[in-house]
């Protein structure tokens, strides 16, 4: 029999549902991995766009976006310098077993602090603003995603009864939720520029964009 998510509960989160504790949404930026196809003179996550560092422009937007925290995981590099003080950091000791390792830790802390979903974006994406966040955190669905232009991407919306199918290794996330169970996805049009930052290259042409400060 194939399993059912929408009946199960995981991690800490279990007895958070019984107790009927569960309240809201957690959002969660992705910011622990090497970007080691960054070339330039910095960790790609610190590497500033128009005078603020990638990692700071991807958490300002998660935090306004109105979930009742936002959770930044970090691993590689020490970003703290960078973020605002009204987050909640959690270090990632195993980064270099994959970014599925942030996502569990994230769920973790989100499951033990009582929230039934969690928002996920990474640090490396400048130009996903605020309105989409909200809107992904405010879709009361356990799965659901940003889609912009017809394309899939972060900030991904994961109820607590989806967590405990996340892998626990290697560099998967929500896409794994996804192909499982393609009938609980639900899609919602947002407005934003959702390419990632790898690469000095990429940076570049961020920087050049005429509309950078639209989304960015």
């Amino acid at each position: 029999m194939r399993d059912n998510p929408k009946n199960k509960t995981c991690y800490e989160s279990e007895r958070h549902y019984e107790n009927g504790l569960c309240h809201g949404a957690a959002a969660v930026v992705l910011a622990a991995g090497a970007g080691k196809r960054f070339l330039g003179g910095s960790h790609k996550l610190l590497a500033e766009l128009d005078g603020v560092p990638l990692v700071r422009r991807a958490v300002d937007s998660a935090r306004s976006a109105g979930c009742k925290e936002t959770i930044v995981v970090m691993g590689a590099v020490d970003i703290l310098s960078v973020l605002p003080d009204d987050v909640t950091v959690l270090q990632n000791e195993d980064w270099k077993q994959g970014q599925a390792t942030s996502l569990v830790a994230a769920v973790n802390y989100a499951g033990s602090r009582g929230y039934r979903a969690v928002v996920c974006g990474l640090g490396d994406q400048p130009g996903i603003p605020s309105s989409t966040w909200a809107a992904i955190c405010q879709c009361d669905h356990d799965l659901v995603v940003a889609e912009y232009q017809g394309v899939r991407c972060p900030p991904v919306r994961i109820g607590a009864p989806l967590w405990s199918y996340l892998q626990l290794t290697g560099d998967f996330g929500a896409r794994v939720l996804m192909r499982r169970w393609p009938d609980l996805v639900k899609s919602v049009s947002c407005e934003g520029d959702p390419r990632d930052i790898d690469t000095l290259q990429d940076l570049m042409e961020w920087t050049n964009m005429k509309n950078i400060n639209k989304w960015a």
